[in-house]
């Protein structure tokens, strides 16, 4: 009766966007699920639902974004690569709640990050590549695999100018760094966070600051890194020190540059590619877990440049 409440979810709602997706009716009988409509509908119905089955035998707690992401993977024959969903928690938030790669393309750059030295996440928004890498920091960091926890971006305004900002230097990069602190207060909470600051074990700085130091013992991540150029990203590339990991995340159609400033992230990817201990994921509107919408204005903008490209 659990795994039934938890299938339907509140007001029926997940096997709604089934019934909806495939154009068939779905009642439940007792401990039976009877699924009508047409053959080849019927058999992708049931294969979602089989699938959701087993992420919820697993532990797994369903929302909207997992029928979804079901229900595509299935529509491409992919429903095989469900299985490797339900995974082992990255991290576990200040409020007890557990962070999990929700997609395949998220589980590839959890693993990647676990086992490479530099770890490059570019896609669209919403995609997660900021929010893991820093719950995988933290994990590194309460399981003192490193010593510090470094988090850096660019300064560039997202194509408006915001004039001279008031107050001291801090006050001045605080806007450009809040996603940062957003996804460590989450995982730290506010007092635990500011503890950490004071003893210098978690830093958050633009990336100006970054020239002439050599980062031992650290868990670095540059977010935003679309908006470095050339120069600077070979600049934060060469302070890595000993027991120290990257994470460079970044989506190369949000550049910020001023008009043909070339982006040191696509070059930094094509010239180290190839590099052992280097990995590159690259995720697509599939892996985005925010609002449904997200995905489909991502769509609507790749078609639009495509069509820009075949001109």
């Amino acid at each position: 009766m659990e795994h039934a409440v938890a299938l339907f979810g509140s007001f029926d709602e997940n096997i709604k966007l089934i019934e909806n997706e495939y154009a068939v009716s779905v009642v439940n009988r007792g401990s039976d699920i009877k699924i009508s409509g047409e053959p080849e509908s019927l058999m992708k119905a049931a294969k979602v639902i089989d699938s959701l089955l087993s992420l919820i035998n697993r532990g797994e707690t369903l929302s909207e974004q997992n029928v979804r992401y079901c229900m595509a993977l299935v529509n491409e024959g992919s429903e095989e690569k469900i299985e490797q969903l339900a995974s082992d928690c990255v991290c576990i938030t200040s409020k007890g709640k557990p962070v999990k790669p929700k997609t395949i393309g998220q589980k590839r750059y959890c693993n990647a990050i676990k086992e490479n030295t530099i770890t490059f996440g570019i896609g669209p928004a919403g995609t997660g590549k900021t929010y893991l890498a820093v719950a995988l920091a933290v994990t590194a960091f309460r399981a003192h695999q490193v010593n510090r926890i470094i988090l850096t971006r660019p300064a560039v305004e997202a194509g408006e100018k915001l004039g001279f900002l008031p107050g001291d230097l801090q006050s001045k990069v605080d806007p450009y760094l809040r996603p940062l602190y957003d996804a460590l207060f989450d995982m730290l909470g506010a007092e635990t966070y500011q503890k950490y600051v004071e003893r210098g074990n978690i830093e958050v700085a633009p990336l100006a600051y970054m020239r002439g130091r050599t980062l031992d013992d650290s868990f670095i991540i540059l977010d935003e890194a679309q908006n470095t150029t050339g120069e600077q990203m070979k600049m934060f590339l060469t302070r890595l020190g000993f027991n120290s990991k990257m994470v460079i995340t970044g989506d190369v159609t949000q550049i910020d540059l001023p008009r043909g400033v070339k982006s040191g992230l696509r070059e930094s990817v094509r010239i180290l590619s190839g590099i052992k201990d280097i990995a590159s994921i690259t995720f697509n509107e599939k892996d985005v877990v925010r609002h449904r919408l997200v995905q489909d204005i991502i769509k609507a903008y790749e078609k639009i440049e495509e069509a820009k490209r075949g001109k």
